[in-house]
């Protein structure tokens, strides 16, 4: 996952209707729900939404599909598998105690890892 790319994602998860949003389309799992269910069980006004969604689906957390007059919404569970683990990447490997305690600030590459 490119830097740039986890940054886009975490600041799309930065803002509070947007983090309501996505973790109620992970509890919903794999099928998904309605742009309807989203905007009842939320109670968001849906431009408010559609706004949000838009935000999400550009930044890949978020995957939509057609079916017949509505547009399903289900969380990208890949992306989001990405995100963890770029946070979590090298992951106690050491850092603190081979250097006396203080963790070295590293300079990265923009390509973090596939």
């Amino acid at each position: 996952m490119l830097a740039s790319d986890a940054v886009n994602g975490f600041s799309a998860l930065g803002n509070i209707a947007r983090l309501h949003i996505f973790r109620f389309l992970v509890q919903a799992g794999r099928e998904g729900v309605a742009i309807g269910t989203i905007q009842e069980h939320l109670e968001i006004p849906l431009s408010t939404l559609a706004h949000h969604l838009n935000m999400l689906v550009k930044t890949d957390l978020v995957l939509q599909r057609k079916v017949g007059r509505q547009v399903i919404c289900r969380a990208n569970f890949d992306q989001m598998d990405q995100l963890v683990a770029f946070l979590t990447e090298n992951c106690c490997a050491g850092f603190l105690a081979s250097a006396g305690g203080k963790a070295p600030i590293q300079r990265r590459k923009e390509r973090v890892s596939q």
